[in-house]
Parts: C-alpha cells; sequence; structure tokens
C-alpha cells in the first residue's frame, strides 16, 4: 500500500498569509501541518508516499526532504493546476500503479491516527472507503447517505440537507478509482470532484464503504479552524521546560518552552509553545498560543494566535484571535480593545 498526500491547494481563504507559503506547511502547535498527514501514514507501516505539489513545489522540497525523517520515501508529484481532488488522483496515477493507497488532504488533522481505518480496510476489502464525521454545516463538505456501512450517494457541498455525515480528508482506494476519475465530467466549478468519482463507484457495482471518525477531526482551511486546531494539538502537548526561563518568569500550566527560546519577566499561561531561538520578554502570552522560531515578543499580550517565524511583536495589548505571518513587525500603541489579525509574511504594521 501506497500513500498520497495532497498539499497543491492554494488556501485562499487564508490569504494574505498563503500568498507566499504554502498552507499546508502553516504551524499548528509549532509543527507544519502537513507533518502530521506524515506521521499518520507513517505510522500505518506506509514506506511510499507521493505528495502532489503545485506552485510552492520548492518550498514543501525544503521542508519535508526525502521523508527519512519519518521512515518513508517521498516522491514528489507535480500537479499542473488545484483541478480537484480526482485530477490530483490521476496526476499520481504513475506513482501508484496497481496498489490500493491511501489519500490524505494535507490540510487536514486527525490526531487519533488513520491506523484502524487502514486495517478496516484491509479486513472488509471493499474498492473504496471514506472516513466521515458529522458536521454541523454539511454544506461547506462532501457529504455521503449510507445504508450500514455501505455508502450509497455521495453530494458535494449540498445547498439542500441531505446528511450531516461529511467526508473528511482521508480516504483508501484501490485502482479502480482511476476509471472513475479518468471518466467523470468537470464540476460547475470547473474541478474533477472526488465525490463524483466515488459516486460513479458506486453507480457501476463497486462497494464503497463508510468508516465514522470517533474523536476529533480538522480542516483547517479557514483561520477560525486553524486557530482551533492549534487549541486542540496544545492540549495534546502537555508540559516541557528546556528553555532559559529567569526567576522573574512564571509559567502557568501546561507550558512548552522549547531548548535556545529565552524567557525573561514574563507570564506564559498555557496552553502555549514558544520555540527555540524565541524570546519573550515582559510579556503575558498565552493561553492557546504558539510562537514560532526566532520570533520576538516583547511588552505585549497575546492570546490565541499563531505567530511564524522571525516576527516581532513589540508594545502590543492585546493581540487575539490573530494569525501572523513571517518576518512581520508590529510595533507599539496606545492600549486598544483586543487586536484580531491576520497578517502577510513580510508586513510592517504600526499600531495607532
Amino acid at each position: 500500500m501506497k500513500g498520497l498526500i495532497l498539499a497543491g491547494g492554494v488556501g485562499s481563504r487564508l490569504r494574505p498569509i498563503t500568498h507566499t507559503q504554502s498552507k499546508q506547511l502553516i504551524p499548528v502547535a509549532n509543527k507544519p501541518i502537513l507533518f502530521y498527514g506524515l506521521e499518520a501514514l507513517a505510522a500505518t507501516g506506509i514506506e511510499d508516499v507521493g505528495i502532489v505539489v503545485g506552485d510552492l513545489e520548492e518550498e514543501i522540497r525544503g521542508a519535508v526532504g526525502d521523508g527519512s525523517r519519518w521512515g518513508c520515501r517521498v516522491t514528489y508529484i507535480h500537479q499542473e493546476a488545484p483541478l480537484g481532488l480526482a485530477h490530483a488522483v490521476l496526476t499520481a496515477q504513475e506513482f501508484i500503479g496497481d496498489n490500493d493507497f491511501v489519500m490524505y488532504l494535507g490540510d487536514n488533522l486527525v490526531p487519533e491516527g488513520i491506523a484502524t481505518f487502514v486495517q478496516a480496510y484491509q479486513e472488509h476489502g471493499p474498492d473504496a472507503q471514506i472516513f466521515l464525521v458529522k458536521v454541523p454545516e454539511p454544506e461547506r463538505f462532501g457529504v455521503a447517505v449510507l445504508e450500514g456501512d455501505r455508502v450509497v450517494r455521495l453530494v458535494e457541498k449540498p445547498t439542500e440537507h441531505i446528511s450531516d455525515l461529511a467526508l473528511a480528508g482521508v480516504y483508501l482506494f484501490n485502482p479502480s478509482i482511476f476509471t472513475a476519475a479518468a471518466t467523470i465530467e468537470p464540476s460547475a466549478r470547473g474541478e474533477l470532484e472526488i465525490t463524483d468519482a466515488i459516486q460513479y463507484l458506486i453507480d457501476h457495482g463497486y462497494r464503497v464503504r463508510a468508516e465514522m471518525i470517533t474523536g476529533w477531526w480538522k480542516d483547517t482551511g479557514k483561520l477560525e479552524d486553524l486557530l482551533e486546531a492549534n487549541r486542540i494539538m496544545l492540549d495534546r502537548r502537555g508540559r516541557d521546560v528546556r528553555g532559559d526561563v529567569d526567576a522573574e518568569s512564571h509559567l502557568v500550566g501546561e507550558v512548552v518552552v522549547e531548548e535556545g527560546a529565552v524567557v525573561r519577566a514574563s507570564v506564559i499561561r498555557g496552553p502555549a509553545a514558544i520555540a527555540r531561538g524565541a524570546v519573550v520578554e515582559r510579556s503575558i502570552v498565552g493561553p492557546y498560543v504558539s510562537v514560532h522560531e526566532g520570533t520576538r515578543i516583547e511588552d505585549t499580550e497575546i492570546r490565541n494566535s499563531i505567530i511564524l517565524e522571525g516576527s516581532v511583536i513589540s508594545g502590543a495589548r492585546p493581540v487575539a484571535d490573530s494569525l501572523i505571518g513571517k518576518n512581520v513587525r508590529i510595533t507599539k500603541g496606545d492600549d486598544p480593545p483586543a487586536y484580531r489579525l491576520m497578517l502577510g509574511d513580510h508586513s510592517e504594521l504600526q499600531l495607532p
């Protein structure tokens, strides 16, 4: 069995951050989202992983490398444009060959892992298997109608309610999916939809079964979802303080301060994570804040936010519910209500 991670999307809902970097490399709890997918595939014993990439291929190559840190071999597969998940499947056909494969969307998180999902596929032997989760807004997703564990109908982003069971971003297929993907027509939005390809299998007598997610799953395509994912993953990290924390500072609750990080005269309220090379001075950080490598925070209060590497935040009181890009500079202003920001890489903001 092989693995396939899709990382070619443009991330339009996270602009301006995604104008300059892949959405799959935005860190959640100071780890790129894509890495969680690689860990999930590696935990099933899969050794050959293809990553479908687009215009930001070099950035993803630089972050992932050859895959050896996860015990797998990574092959990069260039997709000409983000023309739908079924198009990505066709793009990867040469890599997959005659093998069954797991397809994992690179901006999704399934903290419970997918090992039992793969085991169920191997035990039941369907032509395709999908992961489903109950959602409050099914119109945002592809949804499924079931008879037992058998899938009988799929609809992409339905305009009327037919089911609250959404397809999560993990699929298992045998090579019959290539015939389906090559046969369907583009949808109204000009994409080859994976839901249409799976519906083709259903209509032509192939067996498609479903497994339910019993824990937590998140599609991190929007700012609110990304911040929620950060909160949940920080909750799982526990307390680990290896950095340089002075006696004037107070660490409250589940706080991670990596080796090489510096905390001076500050309060860090967990869950929170301070990466190596980061400096926090005279500030209140947390709860639910991830501070990435090489960032400096001084005279600032910040909560429920993700700050990417190399940024400087000085005198901002308070910042909340924000995603701050790489190498951003935020400088001192008067005391306003909480700022809520999403700033792209290399921005510079002087607060009023």
